[in-house]
């Protein structure tokens, strides 16, 4: 069995930048095959290069004086980075929600949130739990777990989502028991685990993995209701990945395409017969709180999706500008473009709002005493960045024009029979180099039209559940319940006022926004300021 303690030299680290983190990854030994073949070293392998970018991107912006009062927060009497913070207060809440933006600005996607939301889910169950037994032991054993993430500035992957196999069963039906994740035996030392996870993010380059459950369990399917943690090179583990971004393609014009050099990896991740130690298993077995924790779970993520699309969002908006100058158009004075520069600008800041709106309204967990965001905005949130994604593709278009994909290859900007015609031809603004506008428009096809653009709207869709999970919750928590107390009470329908246990279009109701129960609870949100660059 392989010690769960810290591999020995990371512990004097400290916060890490992100060439250590690079350092760090090559003392794990993870069993990892990408495109069919072993991976010897993931921080020295050529399609891993983008994700491993955007990690150690979460890791240098924590040491950079102008960022450092996002990228990092205080969890006691120690200063750790935002992305292994628990929530004190709807200002942390708000001050991740920057902090996330501020990363996908630079790396499209920087992956490293789903540890904060992780981290976060299972403080509050470890809570939760201890709460329903009289007990204080999950909370200390998630502490003491919490310490070693903060000791040693780890990077986790959340593996969450099972493989699932035939999705009207559930888990204890299926007739090949790992397709999900669960316990194949309990003993002294620890358990026992056996299964597979489908889509881990950045799994190959992460330093642990947080197993969680994906779904709430009925008490036949007790065996699948786990949550622990393991190191990345666990004996039993391994990882099936995918390359991160589009590594390996040619340069144009010296410089890399964004997804060249900033990228995402998923990874199938099986487990065979993984021996877990009881200091790293925060329940097992415990198929009754299942459901509090993916719906714990899934509040943050969603919080925090909205963050990186918006942050993906700015990159259309800004390359979107960069192309009309390119072609030397004013979107000032032609309204065909200003209308879709408008329209992309409502709907990256529109799903942004709904974040803020879920910080400031954010609440305080009764058990872990964190803050959680508000549902209800939350994923109203990440159902319109879900849904949209698609229109910010449609209208980074509209004002790019047709060049961003009619492109000749870049072989011919070095072509001595083609380059000065191509210049000739293909300059549009006077101001703006033949070059420039071209590197622009390969970069908005990067983002828009590509390989990876085509994952990036997949995942906005996909990740953090599907538009259905989203819909429900909104149902399961809006408050229905008190808009028609509202119009009853305007029409004085005293005719309807029996028992409301009765009626199930008035059992979800909320406190007033404007009260100390509710969005003015301890933690008054405010977000760090930070210089101008």
């Amino acid at each position: 069995m392989q010690d769960s303690a810290p591999h020995a030299s990371l512990g004097t680290l400290g916060l890490m930048t992100g060439d250590q983190y690079r350092e760090s990854l090559r003392r794990y030994k993870p069993v990892v095959y990408v495109d069919g073949r072993r991976v010897e070293s993931v921080a020295d392998e050529p399609s891993l290069a983008p994700g491993v970018n955007a990690l150690a991107v979460t890791y240098d912006m924590a040491h950079d004086p102008a960022v450092a009062p996002l990228m990092l927060a205080r969890q006691g009497q120690r200063t750790v980075p935002r992305m292994l913070h628990i929530n004190e207060s709807a200002g942390d809440l708000l001050n991740k929600l920057e902090a996330v933006r501020l990363l996908c600005q630079e790396t499209g996607c920087a992956q490293r949130y789903l540890t904060h939301d992780a981290l976060n889910a299972i403080a509050q169950v470890s809570a939760r739990i201890d709460d329903a037994r009289g007990t204080t032991e999950h909370r200390a054993r998630f502490q003491s777990y919490l310490d070693h993430v903060h000791d040693n500035d780890l990077a986790i992957g959340v593996a969450m989502t099972d493989a699932k196999g035939d999705r009207s069963r559930r888990p204890h039906q299926q007739s090949n028991p790992d397709t999900y994740v669960h316990i194949v035996e309990r003993n002294a030392k620890g358990i026992v685990i056996s299964g597979t996870k489908a889509i881990v993010t950045g799994a190959a380059y992460m330093h642990e993995l947080l197993v969680m459950p994906c779904r709430n369990m009925t008490q036949a399917d007790t065996d699948f209701a786990v949550c622990c943690a393991v190191p990345i090179d666990a004996p039993g583990i391994t990882i099936v990945a995918r390359p991160a971004g589009r590594p390996g393609e040619k340069n144009e014009h010296g410089d890399a395409l964004f997804s060249r050099k900033y990228g995402q990896s998923t990874g199938v991740v099986i487990f065979d017969r993984v021996t877990v130690p009881w200091e790293r298993v925060f329940y097992a077995n415990e198929w009754e709180h299942s459901g509090a924790m993916t719906y714990a779970y899934a509040n943050h993520h969603r919080h925090s999706c909205i963050a990186a699309r918006a942050g993906f969002g700015d990159l259309l908006i800004g390359a979107g500008a960069l192309m009309c100058e390119a072609n030397g158009l004013d979107p000032e004075k032609k309204a065909s473009l200003q209308e879709p520069m408008v329209e992309l600008i409502k709907i990256v800041e529109g799903f942004y709002a709904c974040g803020v709106a879920a910080s400031v309204y954010g609440t305080q967990d009764p058990y872990s005493q964190s803050f959680m965001p508000e549902t209800v905005f939350a994923n109203v949130g990440k159902l319109m960045l879900a849904t949209q994604i698609y229109d910010m593709h449609r209208l980074a278009h509209e004002v790019s024009g047709g060049l961003i994909v009619a492109l000749p290859g870049p072989d011919e900007d070095h072509n001595p029979e083609t380059a000065g015609r191509l210049s000739d031809m293909l300059q549009a603004n006077p101001a703006v180099p033949y070059d420039k506008r071209i590197q622009v428009a390969r970069f908005m096809e990067d983002l828009t039209a590509s390989y990876q653009a085509g994952w990036y709207s997949i995942i906005s869709l996909h990740g953090g559940g599907s538009p259905a999970a989203m819909k429900q919750e909104i149902y399961r928590n809006y408050p229905i319940g008190s808009k028609v107390e509202l119009v009853e009470r305007l029409l004085d329908r005293g005719v309807l006022n029996q028992d409301d246990r009765q009626r199930a279009i008035t059992r979800n109701k909320q406190p007033g926004r404007c009260c100390d129960q509710g969005c003015s609870a301890p933690g008054q949100a405010i977000m760090r300021p930070l210089p101008r660059r």
